[in-house]
């Protein structure tokens, strides 16, 4: 899918959506924003779609607002921007099958709720991460206050986007807000290991099994648990669900029919 911002690749249904603003550090202008709104909802049109991976070109995944766009803007023009780049994180949750950020480099402001917009995180060794809104005056409004303390909890949040400090891909890694960190030149391979693992579950599965999760956490546990029980009597009406049987009663692999 050619087009100004972004690049939209798909075999065996696993895509891979690129920024591609190298020469600006992948930073969200509002052409680059409506790019990959675009990608996002051709992927969830895919019946085959099973993973997205998402990742920048150059030495950023993405450097966050395009300020220079802003400059001299009005006070509803700069809202606009910032509503225009909240609904990007709020599009990869909602997304039905799972998203993988590929942090290659700088994840910063908008770059970094970007990625907390995905289901998992993983990072090269050389990436940083951090929410500078506060030294401009502003706050993450684009998820970054909600998302990042249910991810590593509410004082490791504060520190971060208190200071606006950035931090490396390690200690990122510590604290909750990655769940790998690998070599740079790894990096590509290790995201793509792991989509294949999960695109090799039973779709419809996969799929409920993202929705039980992102639901429950904005729910009470009971509620949760009722939601997670009305998917799992869903999934034993499948053909897929009775396919993992057969394949496993046959110790062979499974062919998923995503019905």
């Amino acid at each position: 899918m050619p087009v100004s911002f972004v690049t939209l690749d798909g075999s065996e249904g696993i895509y891979i959506l690129t920024l591609r603003r190298p020469d600006a550090l992948n930073a969200l202008n509002s052409g680059l924003c409506r790019d990959m709104l675009d990608a996002l909802a051709r992927v969830d049109q895919d019946p085959g779609a099973r993973v997205l991976i998402l990742t920048g070109e150059g030495r950023a995944f993405c450097a966050g607002a395009d300020l220079l766009e802003r400059e001299g803007a009005a006070l509803e023009a700069i809202w606009a921007h910032n509503r225009l780049i909240f609904q990007i994180p709020l599009g990869l949750e909602r997304m039905a099958v799972p998203t993988i950020a590929a942090v290659n480099g700088y994840a910063l402001g908008g770059g970094c709720e970007v990625a907390l917009g995905c289901d998992l995180r993983w990072a090269a060794s050389s990436a940083e991460f951090g929410c500078p809104e506060v030294a401009r005056g502003i706050v993450p409004a684009a998820g970054g206050t909600q998302r990042l303390p249910r991810l590593v909890g509410s004082s490791r949040a504060m520190a971060l986007i208190l200071s606006g400090r950035r931090i490396g891909a390690q200690e990122a890694h510590r604290i909750g807000l990655v769940d790998a960190v690998v070599a740079p030149e790894d990096l590509s391979r290790a995201v793509g290991e792991t989509a294949r693992i999960i695109a090799a579950n039973a779709p419809l599965a996969v799929r409920a099994a993202k929705r039980a999760i992102r639901h429950g956490l904005g729910a009470t546990l009971e509620a949760g648990l009722e939601f997670e029980g009305q998917l799992q009597r869903m999934l034993y009406a499948t053909a897929d669900c009775q396919e993992g049987i057969a394949a496993f009663r046959e110790r062979r692999a499974p062919r998923w029919a995503g019905r």
